[in-house]
């Protein structure tokens, strides 16, 4: 067995990390995407809430003053929270394309160097092909003046 063929496990265990790596970083940009999404469904939300109705006389009723008061806090509040997360799914989303770009990295270096040892191979089976054909050739050269010296 070759130092190539000895890499091509573990350069198929390194893709396989790298495939795996990519994956996680696409499901991490969906669930990004969908948080910033939800985020801003939830700003608009408190936007459009923020704006006070009013009554035909210009007022408004405490009671319902206060109701507004307490619901734009819960708004605030999960607007906030869903800040949060997303703030985080960015962090996630970052550490997972560090991880693709390592993987990456390594798939490329193991790929480098297989190359490299065909490469070594290659040219070694070249050189031993052309001993051969020379040997061969200076055979038959002996072996023809060797003939021609006894006719």
């Amino acid at each position: 067995m070759t130092r190539s063929q000895r890499l091509d496990p573990l350069l198929r265990v390194v893709q396989q990390r790298q495939d795996d790596a990519a994956r996680q970083l696409a499901e991490r940009d969906r669930a990004q995407v969908e948080q910033e999404a939800r985020l801003d469904a939830l700003r608009r939300y408190a936007d459009e809430y923020a704006v006070t109705p009013t009554g035909t006389d210009g007022t408004i009723a405490p009671a319902l003053l206060a109701n507004r008061i307490a619901f734009r806090a819960k708004l605030d509040a999960a607007v906030a929270q869903q800040s949060k997360i997303v703030d985080s799914n960015r962090q996630q989303t970052e550490i997972e394309r560090t991880r693709l770009m390592l993987a990456s990295r390594d798939t490329k270096v193991l790929e480098k160097l297989a190359a490299s040892y065909r490469a070594e191979e290659a040219k070694v089976d070249e050189q031993r092909s052309q001993r051969e054909l020379d040997d061969l050739g200076a055979r038959r050269a002996r072996e023809a003046k060797g003939g021609n010296d006894t006719t």
